[in-house]
């Protein structure tokens, strides 16, 4: 590839490989490599940029040109990884792992010798399948489901977001992308996406979902250009609501019921535990959540336990 490269830019195909620039214009390649080469989503893009942000920075030190890129070196990743991963959790030390990772193999792709450096970006041991998703009992999403009390700022709107996610598993981000456009009243389907994988799903609308947000509509969505579904209630209106407002509807709902979940994902491993539960196959467990792979559903078995309950072996009553 390397040799490729060069005899692209000898004849002007490919620009020159930029020895020196700002961390701005780096990341601004990192990110065209992550859209174009890798097709990441833009948040996934935008989660990598900050990282290597704060990496360059890192590493550029005081005594830096800021106009030069700073180089990388072994003893500046394993730095960079320490100091991180003494903020963040286990859970994110994959996130940072891939992150540094990518931006070798971008780095690679642009002609720079940086394999020596590969061995140094080690995953951290960390068996995040190990424990069972948490999930609601049926009462507790039937008491998380009941009409909101007049007092909450907003209920009909944070009411509808909720049995989104719980009805249909939607995440945050879907939730605020859906679209007036998206629903059909007539044939009872919502349109799904893109999503994380980009693609674009139809699913049936529940009824009580349904209803939840044509009240929504009706009762307290103020009047807008806005064509996004729930839309901010005070000024500036045409401006998008964010995923927060999503979140933070959902641990409300939990607070008020005395729970101690924060995650919105507790909605969505609750959503695949009452499919198991109902005796769908893992396919289509897989296809309601629009997960990419099946292997990503698979640690929703673990929570079928009448299922598991059926093959499990009798326990030995002597160990001879």
């Amino acid at each position: 590839m390397r040799l490729l490269l060069s005899y692209l830019r000898e004849d002007g195909v490919v620009a020159e490989q930029a020895v020196a620039g700002t961390i701005d214009n780096e990341l601004a390649r990192f990110d065209t490599y992550l859209d174009h080469e890798r097709g990441l989503a833009l948040n996934t893009r935008a989660q990598r940029l900050r990282i290597i942000g704060a990496f360059l920075q890192a590493s550029a030190g005081a005594g830096l040109d800021p106009l030069e890129l700073p180089p990388i070196s072994a003893g500046d990743l394993r730095r960079f990884i320490k100091q991180t991963l003494q903020r963040w959790s286990r859970n994110s030390a994959r996130v940072l792992v891939a992150t540094l990772r990518s931006y070798l193999q971008f780095r690679a792709y642009c002609g720079d010798q940086v394999d020596h450096l590969t061995p140094v970006v080690t995953s951290p041991a960390n068996w995040r399948l190990s424990a069972l998703p948490e999930t609601l009992s049926p009462e507790e999403v039937a008491q998380l489901l009941e009409p909101f009390p007049p007092e909450v700022p907003s209920r009909f709107r944070a009411y509808a977001m909720v049995r989104c996610v719980v009805d249909l598993g939607l995440r945050a981000n879907e939730v605020v992308r859906l679209d007036l456009n998206d629903i059909d009243w007539y044939a009872g389907t919502i349109r799904i996406g893109p999503n994380k994988a980009r693609r674009i799903d139809t699913m049936p609308l529940p009824q009580l979902t349904g209803r939840a947000i044509a009240q929504y509509i009706s009762s307290e969505r103020p009047q807008t250009a806005n064509r996004c579904v729930f839309v901010r209630h005070v000024a500036p209106f045409d401006v998008p609501i964010g995923p927060g407002v999503v979140r933070r509807a959902v641990r409300s709902a939990y607070r008020r019921l005395g729970l101690s979940h924060t995650r919105i994902h507790v909605l969505r491993h609750t959503l695949a535990g009452r499919l198991l539960e109902g005796g769908s196959p893992l396919k289509e467990v897989a296809d309601v959540l629009r997960h990419r792979a099946l292997d990503t559903t698979l640690i929703y078995a673990k929570i079928d336990t009448t299922h598991l309950a059926a093959v499990a072996l009798p326990w030995p009553e002597d160990a001879s």
